[in-house]
């Protein structure tokens, strides 16, 4: 089925009246994006923020009339039009288009995440079946690569961990797959606890293997390792929890840290850990330790 698509530039704070508008008047979707290079790497727990320039695109059928559909959302625009054009866009199958954009990923010697559409490129080696997802995490990401290719590296065998702030149980689901005995997963989000759960099973992980608590409920005995993807902000606020969560020579790895707050948060960790050199992967980086006290 073909679409059309008009294209319109405005500014953050007419987007939001500009989305109604479209939806109001037929759109099938709306997308908002950066028209102007601006990277938003961090926003804040619970914030939803814009870029300064916004490119919205509406999707609409393709036997609309444009012109008539024009004057619509200008009238529930209450203003002139900021500029805008209206496109043909090809008709694909789009499932298809969307997962020809993920490929296996090896994250070291023995780590892939393979799409469960793709056969693993080496069937012998450690295989993390995950589909893209509502919950971060799918390998994608350089923190998560580097967390993955850090886990690559340990030695796992009959481990107990947490991955705070688990998203997907990627981390996690990689870490018995290694050889750990026991990982604990924590979210705020219950769609990531779900989704935790739900990869972990088609993986065909046992059913207690990876239990998943919100943090009031997880439980607080320290491990041998702690796991904790998240942003710089949280990981320095969460340093006094995390660390308590540590047992004693047990080792923690931090990541969703720009280059610039690495310090920021090793900072907060100083007097629980000695520290390891930073991995970098283009402007992220992960931090790993050793619990000394």
């Amino acid at each position: 089925m073909p679409w059309l698509q008009i294209k319109l530039n405005t500014v953050r704070e007419q987007a939001a009246k500009l989305e109604d508008a479209l939806l109001d008047t037929g759109a099938v979707s709306v997308t908002l994006q950066d028209n102007a290079d601006q990277p938003i790497l961090e926003p804040g727990l619970g914030e939803t923020p814009l870029w300064d320039q916004v490119r919205i695109t509406g999707l609409f059928d393709a036997d609309i009339d444009t012109r008539n559909t024009t004057e619509q959302i200008t009238a529930r625009f209450n203003q002139a039009l900021p500029e805008h054009q209206w496109e043909q866009l090809e008709d694909k199958d789009w499932e298809r288009e969307w997962m020809s954009n993920y490929h296996p990923i090896c994250c070291g010697e023995r780590l892939w995440i393979c799409p469960s559409w793709l056969a693993p490129p080496e069937p012998d080696k450690v295989n993390i079946l995950l589909d893209p997802g509502l919950a971060f995490g799918t390998g994608t990401h350089p923190t998560t690569f580097l967390c993955m290719q850090w886990l690559d590296g340990q030695t796992l065998d009959d481990l107990h961990l947490v991955d705070y702030g688990c998203g997907s149980g990627i981390l996690g689901i990689a870490a018995l797959k290694l050889g750990a005995r026991k990982v604990v997963g924590v979210d705020i989000d219950p769609q990531a606890l779900l989704a935790t759960s739900d990869n972990a099973q088609r993986n065909q992980l046992a059913e207690n293997a990876m239990p998943v608590f919100l943090p009031p409920q997880a439980p607080n005995e320290p491990v041998d390792i702690v796991l904790a993807n998240i942003l710089a902000g949280p990981l320095a606020e969460l340093a006094p929890q995390l660390s308590a969560l540590t047992r004693r020579d047990g080792k923690i790895c931090l990541s969703g840290i720009l280059a610039t707050q690495a310090d920021a948060v090793m900072a907060a960790y100083a007097d629980n850990f000695v520290f390891d050199p930073v991995a970098q992967k283009d402007e992220w980086v992960r931090i790993t330790g050793t619990k000394i006290r």
